[in-house]
Formats: C-alpha cells, structure tokens, sequence
C-alpha cells in the first residue's frame, strides 16, 4: 500500500502541494528562527557555522513536514482516514514556538506558570531543540507509514 502513497506522491498535483507545503513550512521555521535570534546576530554570536546548520535543519525540517502532509493527504485517498502520525509535524512547530521561539512570549509564558529566565539557558540559540523537533518529525513519518502499511480498509469483505 506504502508503493501506491509514493506514486501518488509522484502526480502534478501533489508535486505542486508539497512545493507549497514546503514554502509555508520554510517561512514558519525561518520566521521562528528570527523571533528568538537573527541570522547576522546568530552568526556573530556563535559563527556562521551555525548559521548554516540552522538554515539546513529547516530545509530539512520543511521538506519532512511537507512529505508527511502529502503522505497523510494520500492516505485519505487511498483508506478513507487520515494519518494520526501526520500532527506530529503541527505538534514539532508548536514545540518550537514554545523553545526557541519568540523570546518575550516564551518568558511572558513560562513566567505565567513559574518558570522564569528559562529561555537564557537554551544552548546554541535553540539548536537541541530543532533537533528534537525533527526527531518529531521523523517519528510522524514513521509512523504515518507504518499506518499506510497495514492496508487496512473501511470495507468489510463477507
């Protein structure tokens, strides 16, 4: 079943879906970046090495999540239900906003439920973080196949 997601995967349509797909997904991540720290001030702070590894990391992160929501998009085609894998990706960016996301909303958050200075600890301007975000990711598209594998139907056959 895995093989008939990938070619339909492979259609004008979705091709075009995931283009955009990866766009959106491009701008939020690169957005997040710049409310925590900007690239030019990431770069003085802690080298342009960095900065480069931020860039691939959401290239790579866009790329993954538009996959897993073309992946979750086929399976409603092909079973009738969508993916549950597939809100690890929503779950990864909100994960984001609340780490190494916009430093005064996350300090007005965490202060609301008494957490306090705790963005001044993140190491690598947040980078353990996007990390463990892709992780998320990757277990979403993990998991999304593993659904897409069992083939099960919502027809009954007697």
């Amino acid at each position: 079943m895995f093989q008939e997601a990938i070619d339909l995967l492979k259609t004008k349509k979705y091709m075009i879906q995931g283009i955009a797909f990866s766009l959106v997904f491009m701008f939020i991540y690169t957005l997040i970046d710049s409310f925590n720290m900007s690239y030019t001030v990431m770069s003085h702070t802690f080298g342009f090495y960095l900065v480069i590894i931020n860039i691939v990391i959401n290239l790579v992160m866009a790329m993954l999540s538009a996959l897993l929501m073309n992946l979750s998009s086929a399976m409603v085609i092909l079973k009738g239900n969508e993916a549950k894998g597939a809100n690890l990706s929503f779950v990864s960016i909100l994960f984001g906003i609340l780490t190494y996301g916009c430093t005064p909303c996350v300090i007005a958050f965490f202060a609301n439920i008494g957490i306090t200075f705790s963005v001044f600890v993140l190491p690598l301007a947040g980078l353990p973080y996007k990390l463990f975000s892709l992780l998320l990711i990757g277990i979403g598209l993990w998991w999304t196949k593993r659904e897409i594998d069992k083939g099960v139907c919502k027809v009954k056959f007697t």
